[in-house]
């Protein structure tokens, strides 16, 4: 069986479609459709309960965030093999087969993806991510390539067994770089992390929490997602990179941040920015520095490769200048 969980938040204007292409899959297999709602203020538990009577729906009387929804969903899976899938993604017919094939081809546990395209263009969005040495993902556009550095986590493929060894998703996080995480701790313990080369996925990139991609020529991305994106690579930075690299790239990494919101405040003229999204960086270092002890320890003790297998998808082109030098300033709001 294959457990295809869906977290949900206000998508009651894209849950058929996400609901409906795992129903059209082309697949021997199985599927089993899990829905956590957490606690949507447009009705979307409801509509799903009355629209979709055969998803096991998972309510949250709280907003518990995306870590907690997909955790508490991956406990509750019965299959196998489980595919985390946004609310705002929607599968080609051939992807879970597609999928189940490179799983049973590769014959260990591994995390996969499949090919993401923008699902209002058609363009094809990456293949996976390749990274740069501050955990900033590098779109990766060749078929052939196959391992990566991470995968989104609208569309991760990972077998249970492999996620209850991983722990999950770590729910201090609460949303954003959980899948960049999820990843790392995965390339760390030996386990390899793949991107398909055929089928795919549509996107609809930020509909649910906003920016992530370029519009107009010109990328934008919002407060809240740029504070939980910027903590949250630092944070696996922290977990996950090999001691000789951290101590070179983490107080490399807090220089050039704390320069970047420097500069950007100046030069945007907002003062939001830097109290919002770059100040509190370091004092929330501080304050999860237990979970990141706890966490670094426990990652670092499953080591099992070495530091070439753990460079191997690092790109030493820094992204953030690729983005400034193609793009510009972000737009921020």
């Amino acid at each position: 069986m294959i457990s295809v969980c869906i977290a949900n938040y206000n998508g009651i204007d894209m849950i058929d479609a996400c609901i409906d292409s795992v129903r059209r899959q082309d697949c021997a297999a199985v599927v089993e459709i899990i829905v956590h709602d957490d606690a949507s203020t447009d009705d979307s538990a409801e509509y799903i309960r009355t629209q979709h009577p055969d998803v096991a729906l998972i309510e949250s009387a709280d907003n518990v965030g995306f870590c907690v929804a997909n955790n508490r969903m991956a406990a509750a899976a019965q299959g196998e093999n489980l595919l985390l899938l946004n609310n705002d993604a929607t599968l080609l017919p051939d992807a879970l087969a597609a999928l189940l094939a490179e799983a049973e081809r590769i014959g260990r546990p591994a995390i996969l993806t499949l090919p993401q395209y923008d699902a209002e263009t058609g363009d094809l969005l990456d293949i996976g991510s390749l990274l740069d040495p501050f955990l900033n993902p590098v779109p990766n556009r060749d078929p052939a390539r196959g391992e990566v550095g991470t995968v989104h986590g609208a569309c991760l493929w990972i077998p249970k067994s492999l996620w209850q060894e991983l722990g999950g998703f770590p729910e201090w996080f609460g949303s954003v770089a959980e899948d960049l995480y999820l990843c790392c701790r995965a390339r760390l313990a030996g386990y390899p992390v793949r991107a398909l080369g055929e089928s795919g996925y549509l996107h609809r990139v930020g509909q649910s929490f906003g920016g992530g991609k370029a519009k107009a020529g010109r990328l934008a991305t919002t407060f809240r997602r740029r504070a939980l994106s910027e903590r949250n690579k630092t944070f696996v930075m922290v977990l996950c990179h090999p001691v000789s690299l951290l101590a070179i790239l983490l107080p490399l990494h807090l220089l050039l941040i704390t320069m970047e919101g420097l500069l950007l405040t100046v030069i945007l003229r907002d003062r939001s920015l830097w109290r919002e999204v770059y100040a509190p960086l370091l004092p929330r270092l501080y304050a999860y520095r237990n979970e990141l002890h706890r966490g670094r320890r426990i990652a670092q003790a499953g080591r099992n490769t070495t530091l070439a297998g753990w460079l191997k998808p690092v790109r030493w082109r820094l992204r953030k200048l690729e983005l400034l030098l193609q793009y510009g300033l972000p737009e921020v709001k």
